[in-house]
C-alpha cells in the first residue's frame, strides 16, 4: 500500500497548472527539481506512514514561503530550523510560517503534528501580478477560471484517505465563503472550521498572538 508520503508526493509531481487571465502569473515551485527534492525530503520524514489525518486549508502559496519551498506555511528558516531539512533556499523567513510553526511547536512538536494533520491550500498553486501575491480570488475572473483546477486538487487528496468529518479553513472571509459555498455543492465535509490567518494576526494583532495561538491548540486538540 502506498503510504502517505508516496500519495502527497505523486500529488505535487502531476500538478497541471491552469490557463490563467492575462497578466497574472502562475506560482509553480514544484516545477523546480530542488524544491521536488525538498518535498519529498519533508513528506518522507514526517508522512511515511497511512495515519489518518485531517485537512488544514489555507488560500493559496506566497512567494516567500510555500512558494519557494513548496511546502505550505513552511519558510526556508522553519524548513531547517524545526523540520530539520537542510536546503539550498535563501534563508528567508515569512510571517505566516512563523506563527504557524509557534501554534505546531506549543501543539507539541512537528512530529507530533504533521502525524495528525496535513496543511494544504484550497488552490495548492499559487498566483501574482505585477510581481506581487495574488490570491485566487482577489480577482474575479481567476477565481472563475482556477475553480475547476482547486476542485480537482481537493478531490484527489481527500482521496488520498484523509478524514472528513471536518476541516479546516485558514483565512476567513472570501476564502472561507468560496470553500463553503464549494462543499455545499460536492459534500467534501461534514464540518469546515475557520481559523484566522496567521499575516493577519502578526500584522494587525501581534500583541494579541499567544491568544490566536491558543484558539488554534483549543480547536486542533479538540480533533
Amino acid at each position: 500500500m502506498l503510504l502517505f508520503a508516496g500519495k502527497i508526493v505523486n500529488f505535487y509531481k502531476s500538478l497541471q497548472p491552469p490557463s490563467l487571465p492575462k497578466g497574472i502569473e502562475i506560482l509553480f515551485p514544484q516545477k523546480d527539481s530542488e524544491v521536488m527534492k525538498t518535498i519529498e525530503a519533508f513528506f518522507y520524514k514526517f508522512y511515511s506512514d497511512n495515519n489518518p489525518r485531517r485537512l488544514i486549508f489555507g488560500i493559496n502559496p506566497g512567494r516567500f514561503g510555500a512558494g519557494t519551498t513548496g511546502i505550505n506555511f513552511t519558510a526556508p528558516k522553519q524548513l531547517k530550523e524545526f523540520c530539520g531539512i537542510g536546503h539550498s533556499f535563501k534563508p528567508q523567513t515569512e510571517l505566516s510560517a512563523e506563527f504557524i510553526y509557534e501554534v505546531i511547536n506549543a501543539y507539541g512538536g512537528v512530529k507530533r503534528f504533521y502525524s495528525e494533520y496535513f496543511i494544504t491550500s484550497v488552490s495548492p498553486l499559487g498566483f501574482t501580478k505585477n510581481g506581487t501575491n495574488l490570491n485566487y480570488y482577489d480577482d474575479k475572473k481567476l477565481q472563475e477560471t482556477v475553480r475547476p483546477f482547486i476542485l480537482n486538487s481537493i478531490q484527489e487528496q481527500i482521496s488520498m484517505g484523509f478524514k472528513t468529518d471536518r476541516c479546516f479553513c485558514i483565512g476567513g472571509d472570501k476564502n472561507l465563503k468560496f470553500f463553503l459555498d464549494l462543499n455545499s455543492d460536492y459534500h467534501f465535509f461534514e464540518e469546515i472550521i475557520p481559523l484566522p490567518h496567521p499575516r493577519f494576526i502578526m500584522q494587525y494583532r501581534r500583541n494579541q498572538k499567544e491568544n490566536y495561538i491558543h484558539q488554534y491548540l483549543s480547536v486542533l486538540q479538540l480533533s
